[in-house]
């Protein structure tokens, strides 16, 4: 309605002829003025009431004073609709002037309660109870603040009216709490005061996040100060560090995401918003994530490589979350930290990967191991694959451009190859290593003057390599033709060192036992025999197989072989040369027994007797 028609109803003049219009000075007061003037009225009342400098008071944003407390907000906008009123009426009046001093107060007052709410509800406001808060609640319900009588407005859905079976008091304290930030940062905001309510939610809140970061042992570190330190300092950081990204990226900033978003929700707030979990979250954030850049600078040696894939894989796994709580532009920075050290960690494993590989093939150890067994070279390269293995995942996507020596033609087959390339690097490269410490390792063979060792020796590492591989993910990995071609190379080692070994014995005996022979030269077939078997097991019980199947395996073979020539030239020639004769069948199974232990002489049998035999059988079993 027009303001003349408005005035029509509510100031009609007189019919009196004796009355005079007012003095041109005195303007027509309108609804309009009594309603501002009742405005200002008001918010005097409630202001001047809860007046922190005057006297201490209880909160006005608690359990006793909720109703207040939407009262006074309420106040504070019709004040500021007043104030707006009068500016363009009277800059000058003194009502503007008033409102002004009133509106003032209000802010001071709005500042201490919104600085009371966040001290006093640390504990219900801490990220990780904002954070658990579960999507059902963040999305089908909401803290109401302009409904106090019921404190919580809840969705039309049956399941959650009932509030007090839905959410922990906890819960619920921590979300009355946000709606009262939410509130008082509203009106502090369209009052004109954002930059009073931002300084006091980013000084609260950060210190909250310092204070988590440091006792979570996160640290603000040089890379001088990291180059100094001996590397089991720096693996008991990381160990820390690998459990401080869990919790900051997956509670901590989490949480202080939701909160800022949730307290300055408006559409109009999110540059706020924005703004205030920039600079609560990023100093911090940035800190975390350096870490492992200044780790991925440091001098790289094998043993540090697991270390190096556990930070790599920690950032991998939680870039996604990263990316998305840090998706301002002005946490990009954070974004940035997070995949640059990645990169440099990748990097690093990438060298510590070639310098592995040259590492084994400068291996220039001459001597040979004891008894034939399993090389230390052999078991610190298989063991450190075996982990790396386990890690095959993350390699994929770090060694995906890695040049690589070409395989030779069906050295393998792995399950994914042509299907995954990523797979497929991985298994080749995998491959290769051991590929090379084989190759390594037919050089140290040689180093054994007698080649029945040396067969014995390839057949031990052979079968360390292979064990290993099936026992973990190497067998996945390398695939059942690779492990089924390896296993068919121990038995050809196993068989050459059973020829090679048990040839100068089985060749005391005639090839054809059941032949007659004359007396002397039956005799000294069982001497000669006698000796050979002895000096035989005497050496072989100081060489060693440390794979109790292998072990049985070599000994099975040997045995079929012996017993079945000797067996039948003992059965045709016994009768009348027992003086020479020194080993029934059965005793020369039961010296076989106590060879391939890496035991010395003590396996060796020197005495006629069964029982001394007998003896030598029973001390192998236990």
């Amino acid at each position: 309605m027009p303001r003349k028609g408005m005035r029509s109803i509510f100031f009609q003049p007189s019919t009196s002829t004796s009355s005079k219009p007012p003095p041109p000075s005195s303007p027509l007061r309108t609804f309009s003025d009594s309603l501002m003037e009742e405005n200002i009225e008001t918010a005097e009342s409630l202001i001047t009431k809860w007046d922190y400098s005057k006297k201490i008071i209880t909160p006005l944003f608690s359990g006793n004073t909720r109703l207040e407390a939407k009262q006074y907000l309420n106040a504070v906008k019709g004040l500021q609709s007043a104030m707006q009123y009068l500016v363009t009426r009277d800059s000058t009046s003194n009502a503007l002037i008033k409102s002004q001093f009133l509106m003032q107060l209000a802010m001071k007052t709005l500042q201490k309660e919104f600085y009371q709410i966040l001290s006093s509800n640390r504990e219900y406001l801490d990220p990780e109870t904002v954070s658990n808060r579960s999507s059902v609640d963040r999305r089908r319900s909401s803290v109401s603040f302009s409904d106090y009588e019921s404190e919580i407005e809840i969705s039309d859905d049956d399941e959650f009216r009932g509030v007090g079976n839905t959410i922990s008091e906890t819960e619920r304290v921590s979300m009355l709490a946000m709606v009262d930030l939410k509130a008082i940062a509203d009106c502090m905001i369209s009052s004109g005061y954002g930059k009073e309510c931002v300084k006091v939610y980013i000084v609260m809140r950060k210190s909250i996040v310092d204070e988590a970061l440091y006792h979570l042992g996160v640290e603000r570190l040089s890379f001088s100060q990291i180059q100094k330190m001996d590397w089991e300092v720096i693996e008991l950081k990381i160990k820390t560090w690998l459990n401080a990204v869990k919790v900051a990226v997956g509670t901590l900033f989490h949480g202080e995401r939701i909160l800022c978003d949730d307290v300055f929700a408006e559409a109009s707030r999110k540059r706020i918003a924005e703004s205030c979990f920039a600079e609560i979250t990023k100093e911090g954030a940035i800190s975390l994530l350096t870490f492992p850049e200044m780790v991925g600078k440091c001098k790289k040696t094998p043993e540090k490589m697991f270390r190096t894939l556990d930070l790599y894989e920690a950032i991998s796994d939680h870039l996604p979350q990263i990316q998305s709580i840090f998706s301002f532009e002005s946490t990009s920075n954070v974004r940035l930290q997070a995949v640059t050290s990645m990169a440099k960690l990748a990097e690093a494993v990438k060298t510590m990967l070639t310098d592995f590989e040259s590492a084994i093939q400068k291996d220039s150890s001459k001597k040979p191991i004891t008894g034939g067994g399993v090389h230390p070279l052999t078991r610190y390269v298989i063991n450190y694959i075996t982990f790396l293995a386990d890690y095959s995942g993350v390699l994929s996507n770090i060694i995906f451009n890695l040049p690589q020596s070409p395989l030779p033609e069906s050295y393998y087959q792995s399950p994914m190859r042509g299907e995954n390339n990523s797979s497929s690097d991985i298994s080749d490269k995998i491959a290769w290593l051991i590929l090379v410490v084989l190759c390594k390792l037919d050089g140290k063979a040689e180093l054994y003057k007698d080649v029945a060792l040396s067969y014995l020796f390839l057949a031990n590492n052979m079968q360390y390599v292979v064990v290993k591989v099936r026992r973990s993910n190497l067998g996945f990995l390398l695939g059942e033709d690779w492990l089924t071609n390896h296993e068919l190379k121990v038995k050809e080692y196993v068989s050459k060192f059973v020829r090679v070994g048990w040839n100068k014995v089985l060749s005391t005996l005639p090839e054809n036992s059941t032949v007659d022979m004359p007396v002397e030269k039956v005799r000294e077939s069982f001497v000669k025999f006698n000796a050979a078997f002895d000096g035989e097991c005497r050496k072989q019980s100081s060489w060693v197989v440390t794979d109790p199947k292998l072990r049985d395996e070599i000994k099975g073979a040997i045995g079929s072989n012996l017993l079945a020539k000797y067996g039948g030239f003992y059965e045709t020639n016994r009768v009348g040369l027992e003086s020479v004769i020194r080993y029934e069948p059965e005793n020369v199974e039961g010296c076989l027994c106590n060879i391939l232990y890496g035991v010395g002489d003590s396996g060796s049998v020197s005495s006629h007797s069964s029982s001394r035999v007998s003896s030598s059988r029973g001390s192998s079993r236990r």
